[in-house]
């Protein structure tokens, strides 16, 4: 399968099952049997994941991309056992990063749930026009490429964190900054816009946020017919 085939779906589920690395091998840059060239599509995507792994905590060289031509079998076993040694001196996920699994949990969940924004967003927004790899690498470590991620991605981020903690209950600002490990002032921010966007509500009765969404699928009878 070309390595342009891989939805960036597969190594969040990867993470989200406990999976401590992810490799992915490619054709050589120039040598893509497709006119896609889709070695670079992968590249770009998996830039984009470790900038994503790297905001939550998580070391992002459990996730590697590596040129290997089918002819190459001693390179082949030379980089799997280098994947190998390297995995198991960064430990189990999250557990090496000092993480608490629920909150990794959620956090790989949200980004699963925001993946077609993102691909979106590295599609049009976060696009390399080259290919050659140095631009890619050369962009993605860009303070353009940074500004990026932290105006398009990283809010909508925390925002679809949000959606997953009211979802199982009402909580107060103070418990959903505690949870996001954010202050009072940025978890307000993040409330007020998911508010404005008609996402959740201040319950005055609870003092406490709920999901609007939530409420829906409460009130919607199952099985009901008109």
């Amino acid at each position: 399968m070309c390595t342009g085939r891989i939805d960036p779906a597969f190594i969040i589920k990867a993470f989200s099952s406990g999976i401590d690395g992810v490799f992915i091998g490619g054709c050589w840059p120039g040598e893509c049997h497709y006119p896609t060239a889709g070695n670079f599509h992968a590249l770009g995507m998996v830039l984009l994941m470790e900038k994503l792994l790297k905001h939550i905590g998580v070391n992002p060289e459990r996730l590697r991309l590596e040129w290997v031509s089918a002819a190459e079998g001693i390179r082949f076993a030379d980089v799997m056992n280098d994947v190998v040694n390297k995995i198991k001196e960064l430990g189990p996920i999250g557990k090496g990063e000092g993480i608490d699994g629920d909150r990794l949990r959620l956090q790989l969940k949200a980004i699963m749930n925001l993946l077609p924004y993102i691909k979106l967003v590295e599609r049009e927004r976060m696009n390399v026009p080259i290919d050659k790899e140095e631009a890619y690498k050369e962009f993605f470590n860009s303070e353009e490429a940074d500004r990026l991620f932290r105006e398009l991605i990283v809010d909508p981020l925390f925002i679809s964190e949000i959606m997953l903690l009211l979802r199982e209950k009402p909580l107060t600002v103070g418990e959903i900054s505690m949870s996001l490990g954010l202050d009072s002032s940025e978890a307000s921010r993040y409330l007020n816009r998911s508010s404005r966007q008609g996402l959740i509500r201040f319950d005055e009765g609870q003092r406490r946020f709920v999901s609007i969404q939530g409420e829906r699928e409460t009130a919607s009878p199952v099985g009901s017919r008109g």
